[in-house]
């Protein structure tokens, strides 16, 4: 049967900052991210299975891309480990979360590729991902 590719579209609110940075992004500051999650795989040819003609339920998506990314990101502050006062700041705010490298767009890509396929079930494979940090710039990855 043939392969399917389904998207799922994420909205999340989230600050970051990027120290070291030459510009008005090593301050911290906010995005309206939209995050793009394509998975491949060959729908259900089972007719008595419940996800017949289904490569994968959509609530099944939502809910690992929730888990692994969207519940510890929206409304949180992303900063690198080693950024100056990092620390401090995850002692006094909730949502703070540090990394291990710098969070622009492309790192933030890489880190959701690795997360998702992990988390995702045998039966598919990440195909694709796109996060938009701003209406006009967006970073993007594809599995070759």
């Amino acid at each position: 049967m043939t392969a399917i590719r389904l998207t799922k579209k994420f909205t999340f609110e989230m600050a970051h900052a990027l120290p070291g940075y030459d510009g008005k992004c090593r301050h911290i500051h906010g995005h309206s991210y939209i995050l793009y999650v394509t998975v491949k795989g060959v729908p259900e040819a089972d007719p008595a299975h419940p996800k017949y003609g289904m490569v994968m339920d959509f609530t099944e998506l939502k809910n690992i891309v929730h888990r692994q990314i969207i519940d510890r990101l929206d409304h949180a502050l992303l900063l690198r480990r080693d950024a100056p006062v990092a620390d401090e700041l995850a002692a006094a705010y909730e949502k703070v979360e540090t990394v291990p490298y710098q969070p622009t767009c492309e790192n933030m890509v890489i880190a959701f590729v690795d997360t998702l396929k992990a988390a995702l079930p045998c039966r598919v494979s990440l195909h694709s991902i796109r996060l938009c940090e701003t209406a006009t710039s967006c970073a993007e990855w594809y599995e070759d």
